[in-house]
């Protein structure tokens, strides 16, 4: 069975892909390398380059290319310009992904795996946030998965399309030889590792005054081999199952602080913070409810520990302390 993803040289792209080549899948990457990186292909993966806003570069890819199924990971995922350029967003990730869903279906490609996100919600009125909860982006690359969430369901309607959508909380970590490298890197753990290994000024935190433990606000973060996994699993489900969404998180919180003391504690080094200003439209706290998926699709998370999760992030930028650059 042959797998397209769809933004497989990127950070959980990447890991995808080298998931389904565990499980015995063929595997066909493509990226523009907008975001992602050549080297981080996994190995064993065919590799093309191509753009989902190019109709012809898809029409070729699967009129070469006998494929079975989709992951779709390929996105604009650079939440500062959602604000000032949300025509990025729209264009990448609606345009491109319905270009993406015709090609499809004239090659009479039926199974379709989504990378949405806790975007989503935007700022939710709960601290565990269930599938059912209202859907209220606050910026627009939430309100762009959201849009598509909904095309997918329209298209599972009219067309057959059997899908899936997957809304990860904050994925984090590495596998053993695939890592996070954004370009930029806004993500809180690598940049907290950045300031360990002595790049910048003291990390930032921005908001010590929410109403949490220790004022800082709280995450749900989530391995990023265990959201690979979970990629995996609803593949072997999606026949079954014809649609859904489905979150992915540990259902526990962690403040930014804390994040901080355990990045000390697995790196064994002093990192300096700062206090900022909250930013707009950062929630206090905002945890996964997962039942859904644990039921459905016998997901379990594997690495679900702060500390651990770090540690493999940790190992992967020491030896790559440039990233893919280095």
């Amino acid at each position: 069975m042959t797998i397209l993803v769809t933004g497989g040289a990127g950070y959980v792209g990447s890991i995808v892909a080298e998931e389904l080549l565990k499980a015995g899948y063929e595997v066909i990457v493509l990226d523009n390398l907008q975001q992602g990186h050549r080297v981080a292909v996994a190995p064993g993966a065919r590799f093309l380059i191509g753009d989902l806003l190019d109709p012809q570069c898809l029409e070729e890819v699967f009129q070469r290319e006998k494929v079975d199924a989709v992951m779709h990971m390929a996105a604009e995922t650079v939440v500062e310009f959602s604000m000032t350029d949300p025509r990025r967003h729209f264009q990448n990730n609606v345009v491109g992904g319905m270009n993406l869903l015709e090609a499809m279906l004239r090659h009479n490609v039926r199974k379709f795996i989504f990378s949405s996100s806790a975007a989503v919600y935007g700022e939710p009125g709960t601290t565990s946030v269930e599938e059912e909860h209202a859907k209220a982006p606050v910026n627009a690359y939430g309100e762009s998965k959201l849009m598509f969430e909904r095309i997918l369901d329209w298209y599972g309607r009219a067309y057959g399309l059997k899908h899936i959508s997957l809304r990860y909380f904050n994925a984090a970590g590495a596998s053993e030889s695939l890592g996070e490298d954004h370009r930029p890197e806004t993500h809180l753990i690598p940049n907290v590792l950045k300031t360990a290994l002595g790049k910048g000024g003291p990390f930032p935190i921005f908001g010590t005054d929410y109403l949490t433990e220790d004022g800082s606000c709280v995450r749900d973060y989530i391995h990023v081999v265990d959201i690979a996994k979970a990629h995996v699993l609803a593949l072997e489900k999606v026949e079954t199952l014809g649609g859904g969404t489905y979150n992915l998180g540990n259902g526990q919180g962690y403040s930014v602080i804390r994040v901080v003391e355990a990045a000390r504690r697995v790196t064994g080094l002093d990192i300096p913070t700062t206090g900022r200003p909250r930013r707009a439209g950062d929630p206090a706290v905002l945890v996964a409810s997962a039942e859904r998926a644990r039921k459905d699709l016998n997901w379990r998370p594997e690495r679900d520990e702060l500390d651990d999760i770090i540690e493999s992030a940790w190992k992967w930028t020491r030896k790559h302390p440039d990233g893919y650059g280095a």
